[in-house]
């Protein structure tokens, strides 16, 4: 690689492409020549089981991180709501571009069909969890596939609605469909953010990286998933954990859910900015373990 040349690797989804091509341009105004390789993911490959049952950890990025490891690519381009909160031995999640919308929306054919009993498709337990815990008269289905196959599942199906990140529609530029913003639901942990992963002992890319980083965005995701990581216990459950930063004070939000949405529990909080992010995010998290967390973490342990 000369100095001017940065291989950037991602997934092969639009949106994924969409993501690597916002980075690409960053890099070539500060006059690199970057170019994008897509690598297919695990879980680009298996479109039909949940995400949560498959392994959660890594299952969009394992194959990005053995394609850094080989140094076939310089950088990982991630939605970085996928980036487990362990990260492999070598490598850094070194950038994190401006956040876009942080929330979810429901996609649907007939508006009058939501305020009825009715199917809500996602793939996600978070979603899942937050659904039911307002909606509990309501069911969901497991839903995958990239965001222009869960369009064309919500038309042929019997689905009321189908529950996606804001960001994603807007960054495809999709508009016209009929939506609701969820700004009830909390986000997922760096919902909204690209994040970038490189080799933590490569210099040059760091420097470079750096040069884009949104330093407020990346100090919110640090509190998030350390909230995240702080939570997970070993598990897969439903967490939500959104922090903002207005005028110089740090809003959080996180809630933690049962599988069925019965039960929950959720804090908010007002920080310093100045304070330590990651300090934030596992204060937040025992806090909301001390509140009744724990007993919601064991009751997932001994039903997964």
């Amino acid at each position: 690689m000369s100095k001017r040349e940065i291989r950037i690797g991602t997934r092969k989804s639009k949106l994924a492409l969409w993501q690597a091509k916002a980075v690409a341009n960053k890099l070539k105004k500060m006059g690199y020549n970057p170019s994008i390789m897509p690598i297919t993911s695990e879980g680009d490959l298996n479109l039909t089981q949940p995400i949560y049952s498959i392994g959660i950890q890594g299952v969009f990025t394992r194959t990005l991180d053995k394609a850094l490891l080989n140094n076939t690519i310089d950088l990982a381009v991630h939605s970085l709501k996928d980036v487990p909160t362990k990260i492999p031995v070598g490598i850094i999640l070194n950038s994190v571009l401006e956040r876009g919308s942080p929330y979810d929306l429901i996609l649907f054919d007939d508006k009058q069909a939501l305020i009825k009993k009715g199917g809500i498709g996602t793939g996600s337990l978070r979603r899942k969890a937050q659904w039911l815990n307002k909606y509990p008269e309501d069911q969901t289905e497991v839903i995958r596939g990239n965001i222009q196959t869960r369009l064309e599942k919500l038309k042929k199906s019997n689905l009321k609605g189908v529950i996606l990140s804001k960001a994603g529609i807007d960054r495809l530029g999709i508009n016209k469909i009929n939506f609701e913003l969820l700004n009830w639901m909390i986000p997922a942990p760096s919902q909204g953010a690209i994040g970038i992963t490189c080799l933590e002992n490569n210099a040059l890319i760091r420097e470079a990286l750096g040069e884009i980083n949104c330093d407020k965005t990346f100090y919110c995701t640090t509190l998030e998933r350390e909230f995240l990581k702080t939570l997970e216990g070993g598990c897969s459950a439903p967490i939500g954990g959104y922090a903002s930063i207005i005028d110089g004070v740090v809003h959080f939000k996180g809630g933690l859910f049962s599988l069925d949405g019965k039960d929950s529990v959720v804090c908010e909080h007002k920080f310093s900015f100045k304070e330590d992010p990651v300090y934030l995010g596992n204060k937040a998290a025992l806090e909301l373990l001390k509140n009744g967390g724990n007993s919601i973490i064991e009751i997932i342990k001994n039903t997964t």
